[in-house]
């Protein structure tokens, strides 16, 4: 019988071999691929290409011939320069693979080729909803097998050996079956007596209870198929942690393109990384200016709108769609809320209130990002917002803080606000 592997592999590589190489470098590919995920436009980022790896980074072991010891000669081209007998010097500048110039520097790549399944895996990797716990049974798309006794049928698999030899053991006690070692303890008998002689009518009672407890035991057998059991499950339903993400983005006047552009692509990366980790996962889109509405994805996305900056009617709306249809008893509940920062004075206060009274209390976790114009010297006077949520959040809250001003903070400050725990901690 001959094998032969037909499937397809574009790079014309080995698929163990890649496999290898993935297993090996993956933290220098984790890297590669957050570095090219940076320079990416949301778009592209589901999809997969070549990256870039240290050519330092994947070194494979190979074995060379010792400088020490031996004799050993070598044929050169001939030249102008040299004699037999010289000696070359090396050259101060070192070789820098690909690239290098006349100073003798460059950078050494390895160019790889990930899948968009494998990109995608690699970019969300260590990103995780924190503290998702509350669990109810939802359907039947998920079960579980569970442990619900014994049956007299079944696969050999699932066979009880446990319960089928003690249910032997009941039966031939019960029907009085002779254990072999009572048979073998007679027959030793009936062979000694024999030997002595002078025993004929005790050998000849011995051996007609030998010959009644070798009958029994042939008519009652040591496993009857009775006596075998197999162990039993049922399939219930498995119970899955829902979660709600409540997505609200200020759409007013103070935000101008270039902060909208920011927040849409703070929530295009949170909206692909929940569909693509996660199965229960509700995304609820919030816009507001002086009021707040639910709307779609299409419209939260690409709507235009105007006006003026109340935040609390934003808080308001989520809290009155969590009371309509994601009690927080049943539900996972999360927020993430981008903004400029600037918002009606007077409504600071009704703002904060909201937030610390029925809106935190209610979520496992609350994400505010800020977005705004990087200054030159780096500074800053905070936003009237910024300053009232740091009332809020204090390390007792759920809740955490962020600005970005440039593209390329995005998703560094994506994956500090979702790191998983140890991640956070390794940072």
């Amino acid at each position: 019988m001959n094998i032969i592997d037909r499937r397809r592999d574009s790079g014309g590589k080995s698929l163990v071999n890649r496999q290898r190489f993935m297993r090996r470098a993956r933290a220098l590919v984790r890297r590669a691929v957050r570095d090219a995920s940076a320079k990416r436009s949301i778009k592209d980022v589901e999809k997969g290409g070549d990256i870039v790896v240290p050519a330092d980074g994947v070194h494979e072991p190979i074995l060379r011939r010792g400088g020490q010891g031996g004799k050993r000669e070598y044929v050169l081209p001939g030249n102008k320069k040299y004699s037999q007998g010289d000696t070359i010097a090396r050259p101060d500048e070192e070789g820098g693979g690909s690239g290098a110039g006349a100073d003798g520097e460059g950078e050494d790549e390895f160019r790889f080729a990930l899948s968009d399944e494998e990109f995608l895996d690699l970019f969300l990797e260590d990103l995780e909803l924190p503290d998702l716990a509350k669990r109810q049974v939802m359907g039947v798309e998920e079960t579980q097998p569970v442990r619900a006794g014994y049956r007299s049928s079944g696969s050999p698999a699932t066979l009880s050996v446990v319960r089928t030899m003690r249910n032997s053991m009941l039966r031939r006690t019960a029907l009085g079956r002779p254990r072999p070692e009572d048979v073998e303890a007679l027959q030793a008998e009936i062979d000694r007596l024999d030997d002595e002689g002078g025993h004929d009518d005790k050998v000849a009672a011995l051996r007609a209870d030998l010959e009644r407890k070798q009958r029994r035991m042939r008519l009652v057998p040591f496993i009857d198929p009775i006596d075998v059991r197999y162990r039993r499950y049922d399939q219930i339903p498995k119970p899955v942690a829902r979660a709600v993400m409540f997505c609200l983005m200020d759409v007013s006047g103070s935000m101008d393109e270039h902060m909208k552009d920011l927040a849409k692509r703070f929530y295009a990366l949170l909206y692909l990384f929940l569909k693509r980790r996660y199965k229960r996962v509700d995304v609820v889109f919030i816009r507001h200016t002086h009021e707040a509405k639910e709307v779609d994805e299409d419209t939260f996305f690409h709507s235009r709108e105007s006006g003026g900056t109340v935040v609390s009617t934003a808080l308001e709306e989520m809290g009155r769609v969590i009371h309509d249809r994601y009690p927080a008893n049943q539900w996972n509940i999360y927020a993430a809320q981008a903004s400029d920062g600037d918002n009606l004075p007077m409504d600071n206060a009704n703002t904060v209130a909201l937030l610390k009274t029925a809106i935190l209390p209610l979520c496992q976790y609350y994400a505010y990002l800020e977005v705004g114009h990087a200054r030159d010297d780096g500074a800053g006077e905070a936003s009237s917002l910024w300053r009232a949520y740091e009332l809020v959040a204090s390390p007792d809250e759920r809740m955490a803080m962020r600005k970005v001003s440039h593209r390329r903070d995005i998703y560094p400050v994506f994956r500090e606000l979702f790191a998983k725990e140890g991640a956070k901690a390794e940072a």
